[in-house]
């Protein structure tokens, strides 16, 4: 039988501190961006001291609940300090969106040990240390939301992108790990595989091939709802998990790729 106290007619996050990492520019931004439309505090992450400062201005431009941090997330010393600087500010941390990223699109062939190891450390190992840096204090609160943004190509394989789609997959299944660790601490653990979006990262992928950039663009919206993501169809997703409309969903990868994967 439905609660209708427990039953929220809209969504807010009025209350809520939420930290993400990349979030200068795609997915990361459109997230902050709908998340402090929808009353959060949001800290954005990036590595980048000038796209963080414009990221910030077109968030917030008064200052009043947003804030940004450089902060390289392969770097352990880096996310500590970084969360520290959060928790001190604001005293909590509700949701963090780990949602740094990088791809290089080579075969295994063709892919060098340093493009491997930057690969995996920016997608996956980043993941693991600002995880790592924030979940105790979610932990002392018992209640959180954490949320990895991963990728279609994290369920299945796509070509010229090895070190991505190993990273990607890896994280998949460290969501379903982490939401059974801590499950039993309040803290809930979602990713989203998003498919082609209209970002930065993307259009960089048609240069590493060599396509023209309009070309590759076309071939990418060829899915059964016809075009290519925008950072807004998944930065809603992202909203669900942050949001208590989410309250009994962890341990899943929700697909946000207007039916690519079908």
């Amino acid at each position: 039988m439905n609660n209708p106290k427990s039953s929220p007619r809209f969504i807010s996050l009025e209350g809520k501190n939420v930290v993400i990492s990349g979030a200068a520019s795609g997915i990361g931004l459109a997230s902050a961006k709908l998340l402090y439309e929808m009353n959060a505090s949001v800290y954005i992450l990036d590595m980048n001291d000038e796209k963080i400062e414009a990221a910030v201005h077109q968030i917030d431009p008064q200052r009043k609940k947003s804030l940004g941090i450089r902060c390289d997330v392969t770097k352990s010393d880096e996310c500590d300090a970084a969360v520290q600087n959060i928790i001190t500010e604001l005293g909590h941390i509700d949701v963090l969106v780990n949602n740094a990223g990088m791809i290089v699109r080579k075969d295994i062939s063709s892919t060098t040990e340093e493009e491997w190891m930057q690969v995996l450390d920016v997608n996956l190992k980043g993941v693991f240390l600002l995880s790592r840096s924030v979940i105790p204090h979610m932990i002392n609160k018992r209640k959180g939301s954490i949320i990895h943004i991963a990728s279609g190509w994290g369920l299945k394989g796509g070509p010229k992108a090895a070190a991505y789609c190993a990273a990607k997959a890896g994280l998949v299944n460290l969501t379903r790990a982490m939401a059974i660790d801590h499950g039993p601490q309040g803290i809930r653990v979602n990713c989203i595989c998003p498919g082609d979006t209209d970002t930065p990262l993307l259009r960089s992928e048609a240069d590493q091939l060599g396509e023209e950039e309009e070309q590759f663009l076309r071939k990418a919206s060829e899915r059964p709802l016809g075009r290519i993501g925008h950072p807004d169809d998944v930065a809603r997703a992202v909203l669900f998990f942050a949001s208590d409309m989410s309250s009994w969903v962890t341990g899943t990868a929700l697909v946000v790729d207007g039916g690519g994967l079908a």
